[in-house]
């Protein structure tokens, strides 16, 4: 296939980047394109040009692609040869956008130690990005539609890719992670509301355009936390990558530790029923000493001890190893062991093991929902008809397989109560396909009937749109899945509360999606449930930190019944905000006063 050359003269790394996501010159040879070597990586090096123009639409800087290490070195002025191509992290069917790059036929070096162009500073004192990811008309940003700097984040950050940036004083949004922390420059100033505690609530359903990721690529980055902060000025080169833009530091920042100690709860009064969540986050027997202490530490110290933890994600006792293995005996004795070893009470579990690799996630997980529950304050499990994941070696309950057999509401003995205990919510349904089935517990409090759901909806995953995607809006088709997911579980619960309207129902998990969403107000509106989370100061409304954003995905929902009662809910801020964890999700606990009135 033949290419058209750039135009006649000298052909500038702005002429390359153009005003727009796709270079105007995609595909067309380059000959003699100047500029200073700003930093180098395996496969190629990064130049910008040291005589900018006064628009500020077209980036100075491009990407160089040499296929092996690059002879230049930092400081060193070129002239490339090659080809303009957009190279697009994650393959050609990924939703991200691409980078503009050189694919470098020849390499020219004219000059060396040369002064580098100086950075942009992002933030006060520099240049702002602007408040909306995307502004003006939707669609496939890539292709006819007008690009402006000025009023979208997404245009912003593209008129600076390739270019060295600058950030100052900056804090730390979200915890380090797989060598990139999200941080806002200039301590925040500019940023919009903050958390409590330092942080940013998630903008929009997604990335704060203010926040920026750094990235360890070229340099190693401190461990962080939420709150700490890098001294000074720090710089490096913009670049993006997997549905974000990177600044990739040129050297190793000064961590400074600013950030907030981890929270602890108060304990239950002798009247109030304490139930908690908690993630565990494919917690198995291979797991790391530390994860079993840390867990158990979140439990007994940050949430009291609860009566009731309802448990997300508990791996089986193989692991990841994808061997048919479905049972979780040992890792449910080994977390138990944790807790009593860090003075927490005796805990007994119940949950249903999953058909092997039926429930989603990394193949031979097989991670499961589960309650953990102490006896010695007044809480009792109802197994119908037995247990059906005892902790023993025990041969299963016979019967129909409880995986996936339904559980329904029925009265028995003049109270509302369970056909299997604990059971699974309609896990033929289609919107539980390759996800965590509910799993639905009939317990006593002193005597009375009280019901519990444990969720792990649908996550968000690669099939979404990223924030900093080609696609505008982002497209959620993960949202889909939860909303189908709500109706299900609103629906259950509806079913027992038709058996009992004054039934007492706590509806817990992981539901993947802020308290404004539609799944979450499904399941609200549609079981008459009332959610916790959004009745708490917004500073303090997360349980999990994703790309630099504060957001609620952890829930739990009271039915009126004991919505009534005096009750107190507290999200336990002492993991999502950290890069030393047992788990992303914060744990949280209810109290309700069951004597209150």
């Amino acid at each position: 296939m033949a290419h058209a050359a750039a135009p006649p003269g000298v052909v500038r790394i702005r002429d390359v980047q153009g005003a727009a996501h796709v270079s105007p010159l995609t595909g067309s040879a380059v000959t003699g394109v100047p500029g200073v070597v700003t930093a180098l990586t395996g496969n190629g090096f990064w130049m910008q040009d040291p005589r900018p123009d006064r628009s500020d639409a077209t980036s100075e800087g491009v990407f160089v692609f040499t296929r092996t290490r690059p002879r230049a070195a930092v400081g060193d002025a070129v002239r490339v040869d090659g080809r303009v191509a957009e190279f697009r992290p994650g393959g050609p069917a990924s939703r991200g956008l691409t980078r503009t790059e050189i694919d470098a036929s020849a390499t020219a070096v004219t000059a060396h130690g040369v002064p580098l162009p100086a950075p942009v500073v992002l933030g006060p004192g520099g240049r702002r990005p602007p408040g909306r990811v995307i502004d003006g008309p939707r669609g496939d940003v890539e292709k006819g539609r007008a690009f402006d700097p000025r009023r979208a984040a997404l245009d912003f950050y593209e008129s600076l890719e390739g270019m060295r940036v600058e950030v100052r004083d900056a804090v730390a949004a979200g915890p380090s992670r797989d060598g990139e922390v999200p941080v806002l420059p200039a301590a925040g100033a500019g940023a919009g509301p903050r958390t409590a505690r330092g942080g940013v609530p998630a903008h929009d359903g997604g990335a704060n355009p203010a926040r920026i990721v750094l990235d360890d690529a070229l340099a190693p980055l401190p461990a962080m936390d939420v709150g700490d902060r890098l001294p000074g000025p720090n710089d490096g080169v913009l670049d993006y990558a997997f549905g974000d833009y990177h600044l990739l530091l040129a050297a190793t920042p000064r961590r400074a530790a600013a950030g907030p100690s981890r929270e602890t709860t108060r304990a239950q009064r002798p009247g109030e029923l304490a139930v908690g969540t908690a993630g565990l986050g494919g917690l198995n027997p291979d797991s790391p000493p530390d994860r079993f202490t840390d867990l158990a530490a979140d439990i007994v110290a940050g949430l009291r001890s609860p009566d009731l933890v309802v448990a997300v994600g508990l791996g089986d006792n193989s692991g990841p190893d994808d061997d048919g293995t479905v049972t979780a005996d040992q890792t449910v004795a080994q977390l138990i062991t944790a807790i009593s070893a860090a003075g927490g009470p005796a805990y007994d579990w119940r949950s249903v093991a999953p058909r092997d690799n039926a429930d989603g996630g990394a193949k031979g997980d097989n991670r499961r929902l589960g309650f953990l529950f102490r006896t010695d304050r007044g809480l009792a499990f109802v197994d119908r008809p037995a247990p059906a994941e005892p902790l023993a070696d025990d041969p299963p309950p016979a019967g129909p397989d409880p995986a996936v057999t339904p559980v329904a509401a029925v009265r028995r003995d003049g109270a509302v109560a369970l056909s299997l205990s604990p059971g699974r919510i309609a896990p033929g349904n289609a919107a539980w396909a390759g996800a965590r089935k509910p799993l639905a517990g009939e317990l006593r409090w002193r005597g009375r009937p009280l019901i519990v759901i444990a969720n792990q909806w649908y996550p968000r995953t690669a099939d979404d749109d990223p924030a900093f995607g080609r696609r505008q809006p982002p497209s959620r088709p993960t949202l889909w899945r939860r909303e189908a997911q709500a109706r299900v579980v609103a629906g259950f619960v509806r079913s027992v509360r038709k058996a009992d309207p004054d039934a007492m129902v706590i509806v817990a998990g992981e539901l993947n999606d802020a308290e404004t969403s539609a799944p979450v107000r499904t399941l609200a509106s549609g079981a008459g449930l009332t959610d916790l989370p959004a009745g708490l100061p917004a500073g303090d409304r997360y349980t999990a930190v994703t790309a630099g954003g504060s957001e609620t995905l952890d829930h739990v929902l009271l039915s009126p019944s004991l919505r009534r009662r005096p009750h107190e809910f507290d999200i336990v801020h002492r993991a999502a905000e950290f890069a030393d964890r047992a788990d992303d999700h914060d744990p949280t606990v209810v109290r309700v006063d069951m004597d209150g009135k």
